[in-house]
């Protein structure tokens, strides 16, 4: 247990501890692990240490809560009020809760004359910086136009000058502005202020619209006109009516009543004569119209100030106000208004017209604020706010700063914790100074289970004929007689697997390949064939935004080598519908299954250089891969040539599931992220070919990877944190995704799956005619640059031509070769390092419309150049052409694009696409009895 926390000359600091779940009963079931780690002795370190690491340690999910106190008991008791369910607002500890709100800009409200009261924020000089320094820095502005120290009024409670409009009035002016200064020195910054009456003067200082010498002139020097020239005439009535309520009740003083503030959608203020508002007074006393009288001898607002205008102009007129870069809600004019504008006749304005408060709370509404923080010793427009905000139906934080009677640190410390549960950025740092970090509880999972209960469910199915399976994504299994085969099926939702809805491309929630890979996994463990051989993409798995999807796993009987072919579809999970295709493979049973050796032990590997991926992730966010918490696994990365080595582990989030799955898909997905974060160029691609995936272990939580390119595609081995063989994975391809292609199936199972077509491209306007150079020209060249006689063109031509061989295979064998030789030659001449190589055929591949198949002698070669094109993008591209006259016209400009890969036909440029499949025409059904009938497929 910690002693209480020492502040400033010895005051006791505040401390927070700041818990997050996801759903109230996960935020309770935070706080009573922590009041049990610490409770049982379990807790090291003090207080402001498990503060510490709660907030540099844990995600910040939306379910908020902090609970404040100044030592270990006073949390307890905070963290067990939490735990029940209960809110305290007071009392030894105190813990707040809340839902964040999606878009928490804030908006400081800086409140006219009302919220003082005497001793207001003595409390915070000495123990708050920020505070005391803008204090100060206010009190300097004011002193060229007062004869009294503010600070000095402010400690002495009993001062006859609380009673002077021109002392309350600069009092609440430097206050206000300070407390802005705070919040600020916290790290919540406003997106906008907003200030009713002399409260804008304020605001205009916050937003850095004045200069504090040039607000102190204003709040002042038009203060003291006030009581020379005001005082004495006029009065004020707060009224808890509608406008439309009050307007005619004021006819009967036409002329010396009128609304002097609007403040909400039912409170008014009504200022005028003193006499008139006796009358208005008792009249609305006898309605039972609980009207208050404002504590104040004048009538701001009112035709009385129109005596000042000359006097005012004239002793603000040097006032030069600026351009601010905090937006300015005017309530002059009920809206947001250029900062230059405030000038002298702005505030003669402000001081004679009606205050259309309410008007501006409403513009903020509407552009977006829901964080409303009144910045002042007392919250006197929270109510005002609150009931414009219910008005508008809108979901909205309003706040306060201090309190009467509580303007401490304490109380501070309280409005900020409101904020942090409401979303709003918090810097906790300056109450935990030289605080550690130490071990905490770790996440309170709300064990809900999503399939039914297995005494019922097991026996339902086995009464239906099926076997249930005990797997996350898979319910069930069924043996068919006719086909020899297993189908297992399940359902995909983000609420069954809310891990899911962490993984989205494009904005669209892709079920990952590695989900699908478990799904074949899970299969082939139940039927002896434990290794994938291979499993190929057909379309993604788009989950719909609501509800889920059913999976069927068909797994077909062995053929002649013992291995089980399987496909993987989707259809709608509650109504008969279509189902799509999204992958098919083969699960095996090797004989071999040892791993590849390489020796994990020695980490990080001798030789690698560390890759900076602090930022990765937001990288990738921006690329289209939208990451949630739970896929972002990858700690570490380090290169080695062209072996990319990691450590990935499961974040806490989906920790506690790995045990129920042979290979958790968040853990296998993040194994394939460190490519991409350390090469932030690369295109969006999705994992299309899997092959010959072994594992070793089951269940790991934290792995090592090994990336290296291989003959087929991506090499990847995997052990646990023990140097221990996890996983093996012979090869993995990737290939490009667009938005388009999967908006087209978003929000429910896709009623065809995809297929690469050949789509014509638009080449950039301007794109150079000129003939490209050939491999032997731009060798030459180069030579002539190395004796500074030449330059070294930037793209080379170079096409693959059709050997002459006595037998096809043998051509094939040739022009492969060829190949291989012509573009290890180039990657290794440093000379062409920034130079691109473009390599043409004739029909080596066949594109959407062609009516001929492709050259069986090329298309090998082919096959090889884009392994070359996939492990150097910038070097290489590739083209195919038809030889046409338009085609050989276009290539030069074809190749301006940052495609990879080409077809010219009849001088159209086309480039590769994954795109949704015609839908199948379905024919009549053959009269089978009318005689023979040939089957084909």
């Amino acid at each position: 247990m910690s002693a209480p926390q020492a502040g400033p000359a010895g005051a006791r600091t505040v401390v927070p501890w700041v818990l997050s779940g996801r759903g109230p009963e996960a935020l309770r079931g935070q706080a009573h692990r922590l009041a049990a780690h610490m409770a049982d002795g379990t807790g090291t370190g003090g207080a402001a240490d498990v503060g510490h690491s709660l907030l540099t340690t844990r995600s910040l999910l939306g379910h908020r809560a902090v609970v404040l106190g100044t030592d270990t008991p006073e949390l307890l008791a905070g963290l067990r009020l939490l735990a029940t369910g209960e809110r305290a607002d007071d009392g030894p500890a105190t813990a707040v809760s809340g839902t964040a709100l999606p878009d928490p800009r804030v908006a400081f409200v800086f409140p006219g004359q009302g919220s003082q009261w005497r001793g207001m924020a003595c409390e915070l000089l000495g123990t708050a910086p920020a505070f005391t320094d803008r204090m100060a820095r206010c009190s300097a502005a004011l002193a060229p136009f007062v004869d009294w120290d503010p600070t000095d009024v402010l400690r002495d409670t009993e001062s006859p000058l609380w009673d002077r409009v021109d002392v309350v009035q600069p009092l609440l002016w430097a206050v206000m502005v300070s407390l802005a200064a705070l919040w600020e020195s916290y790290g919540v910054r406003p997106a906008a202020v907003v200030g009713h009456s002399q409260g804008e003067i304020a605001a205009a200082c916050a937003a850095g619209a004045l200069s504090l010498p040039d607000g102190a002139r204003v709040v002042a020097l038009r203060s003291r006109l006030i009581r020379t020239a005001l005082a004495g005439l006029g009065g004020m009535l707060a009224v808890p009516l509608s406008p439309s309520d009050v307007e005619p009740r004021l006819a009967p003083w036409a002329g010396r009543l009128q609304l002097a503030a609007v403040n909400g959608p039912a409170s008014v203020v009504v200022c005028g004569e003193t006499a008139a508002l006796d009358e208005l007074f008792a009249r609305l006393t006898a309605e039972e119209v609980p009207v208050r009288r404002i504590a104040v001898d004048y009538a701001s607002h009112s035709h009385y100030v129109e005596t000042l205008r000359h006097d005012l102009l004239d002793v603000l007129a040097p006032v030069r106000p600026v351009s601010a870069d905090v937006a300015f809600y005017s309530t002059v004019t009920g809206g947001p208004l250029d900062t230059t504008e405030l000038t002298a006749d702005y505030w003669y304005r402000n001081l004679r017209g009606t205050v259309r408060f309410a008007e501006a709370t409403q513009a903020l509404l509407t552009d977006g604020f829901r964080v409303f923080v009144e910045t002042s010793a007392h919250p006197v427009l929270t109510n005002g706010v609150q009931d414009s905000c219910e008005a508008a139906g809108a979901d909205a934080a309003v706040l306060g700063s201090l309190r009467r009677d509580q303007g401490g640190l304490d109380r501070f410390a309280l409005s900020l914790a409101q904020a942090h549960v409401r979303g709003v950025p918090v810097d906790w740092t300056p109450f935990l100074p030289d605080a550690r970090t130490v071990d905490l509880p770790t996440y309170a999972f709300q064990r809900k289970r999503y399939w039914k209960d297995p005494a019922a469910g097991t026996a339902h199915r086995t009464a239906a004929g099926q076997r249930p399976v005990e797997h996350p994504l898979l319910s069930a299994a069924v043996e068919p007689a006719h086909t020899g085969g297993t189908l297992f099926t399940g359902r995909l939702s983000a609420q069954a697997q809310p891990w899911l809805a962490d993984h989205e491309v494009f904005g669209a929630t892709v079920v990952p390949g590695a989900a699908l890979v478990e799904l074949a996994l899970c299969a082939g463990d139940r039927l002896d064939r434990p290794a994938l051989g291979e499993l190929t993409l057909r379309a993604p798995l788009v989950l719909p935004e609501h509800g889920g999807v059913a999976v069927q796993l068909a797994v077909g009987p062995p053929d002649d080598r013992g291995a089980r072919p399987f496909t993987v579809h989707s259809g709608a999970a509650e109504d008969a519908g279509p189902w799509t295709l999204h992958a098919e493979g083969l699960l095996t049973d090797p004989a071999d299954a040892a791993p590849a050796p390489f020796d994990f032990t020695q980490w990080p590997p001798p030789g690698a250089t560390a890759v900076d991926v602090t930022a990765g992730y937001a990288g990738l966010a921006a690329r289209g891969y939208g990451y949630g918490p739970a896929f972002q696994g990858v700690t570490a990365v380090w290169r080695r040539g062209e072996e990319t080595f990691a450590e990935v582990e499961l974040p806490e989030t989906v920790r506690a599931d790995a045990e129920r799955y042979l290979l958790h898909p968040a853990l296998l997905d993040a194994c394939l992220h460190p490519g991409a974060l350390a090469a932030p160029d690369t295109p969006t691609r999705l994992p299309f070919e899997w092959t010959d995936l072994r594992l070793h272990a089951v269940g790991a939580t934290a792995v090592r990877i090994r990336i290296a390119p291989g003959p087929d595609g991506e090499r990847l081995d995997a052990a646990d944190t023990a140097g221990n063989p996890v996983l093996s994975l012979a090869a993995l391809s990737a290939l490009p995704v667009s938005p388009e292609q999967l908006t087209a199936t978003r929000g429910a199972p896709a009623a065809e799956p995809l297929e690469l077509r050949w789509v014509p491209l638009e080449v950039p306007e301007g794109a150079p005619a000129a003939a490209l150079p050939g491999l032997d020209a731009a060798r030459a060249a180069a030579d002539a640059a190395t004796d500074g006689t030449g330059t070294v063109p930037g793209t080379v031509l170079w096409t693959t031509g059709r050997p002459d061989a006595p037998s096809v295979p043998d051509a094939a064998h040739a022009a492969a070769r060829e190949a291989l030789t012509v573009v290890q030659e180039w990657l290794a001449d440093e000379r062409f390092a920034a130079s691109k190589l473009v390599v043409t055929a004739r029909r080596a591949l066949s594109v959407t419309g062609d009516t001929h198949p492709a050259d069986v002698v090329l298309a090998p070669a082919w096959g090889l150049l884009r392994a070359a094109v996939a492990e150097n993008p910038d070097r290489l591209l590739l083209v195919d052409t038809d030889d046409h006259a338009d085609s050989v016209r276009a290539l030069p400009a074809a190749v301006t694009t940052e495609e990879p890969e080409l077809a010219l036909r009849d001088g159209t440029v086309l480039a590769p696409r994954l795109t949704r499949s015609a839908p199948t025409t379905h024919t009549a059904r053959p009269a089978l009895a009318a005689g023979t009938v040939l089957i084909t497929g």
